[in-house]
């Protein structure tokens, strides 16, 4: 080194600068030698905090396995619960469906009506109390549309009221014949094309037995008749007949009649009978 400044101071440079030059290569060489200490540094760092981040999560590993320990017995709890639930409700169905089976068929149906009995005697009573007519509350709480339907309904119904008089009889078999009509349309146009105008009668028509009926239409009508008849022999049944009843009758038309008369008026005629016969009748 004493050399070099030597031959340096020989070719005219200051000793001051090459003092400046020495420093600076020693920093240049300073600097060189760094980029290889710092990674050596760098890792010896992170597996330094490796070893401390390995010493330190034991506790929080415990306590997480802890934890999933816990909730593995929780969801076993609940799952236990459910079960005996399940068996509990499974039990309670066995019952009352072995309660159901002892009970009547129509039980259910019996206990609705007796229900809806139960609740009308109720609403009897709080109308008594207010002082108000049931029968009206009940009309005022029917809907229009409910009305209408049982209407409907009972317009349906055929209501068979037994024996009134003769008339009577033939105007039900009458409405039934004649809703047994299927109309013939095409016939009906043709009548209409023949007689215009006049094939609706007024008081001033002359039609009546004019009208000479199809040779289908009587076979139409002899079928009819004969059904009726058919009919008439399944529905009669022979009755009981009591040797001790008393003779009012000529025959057995007669009889059939009396008894119709007496279905319907014996109450009313009653005591007139027993006055005609004991002989007291005014």
């Amino acid at each position: 080194m004493a050399a070099a400044v030597s031959a340096l101071s020989s070719l005219g440079v200051p000793e001051a600068d090459v003092g400046v030059r020495r420093g600076r290569d020693r920093v240049g060489r300073g600097s060189r030698l760094l980029p290889g200490l710092l990674p050596e540094c760098g890792s010896l760092q992170s597996e330094e905090e490796e070893e401390e981040e390995q010493a330190e999560p034991g506790p929080a590993a415990a306590k997480a396995a802890e934890q999933r320990r816990e909730e593995r017995l929780r969801r076993f709890r609940e799952l236990h619960m459910k079960r005996y639930e399940a068996c509990k409700l499974n039990s309670q169905e066995v019952v009352e469906e072995d309660k159901r089976l002892k009970l009547p068929p129509n039980w259910e149906a019996k206990k609705a009506r007796l229900e809806w009995e139960l609740q009308v005697q109720e609403k009897k009573k709080e109308c008594a109390a207010r002082g108000e007519d049931y029968e009206r509350v009940k009309l005022l709480e029917v809907s229009a549309e409910d009305a209408e339907r049982w209407e409907r309904k009972k317009k349906k119904k055929n209501p068979d009221l037994g024996f009134s008089d003769y008339a009577a009889a033939q105007l039900r078999q009458y409405q039934r014949l004649t809703r047994q009509i299927k109309p013939d349309l095409e016939q009906y146009e043709k009548l209409k094309e023949q007689h215009g105008e006049a094939l609706y009668p007024t008081s001033n028509s002359l039609l009546h037995g004019t009208h000479v009926p199809s040779k289908e239409g009587v076979d139409r009508m002899v079928a009819d008749l004969e059904k009726q008849i058919e009919k008439r022999e399944k529905y009669s049944r022979r009755r009981p007949y009591n040797d001790d009843a008393d003779i009012d009758y000529i025959n057995e038309r007669n009889a059939k009649f009396n008894q119709k008369a007496e279905r319907f008026y014996g109450k009313y005629t009653a005591e007139i009978k027993q006055n005609l016969e004991r002989g007291t009748a005014v």
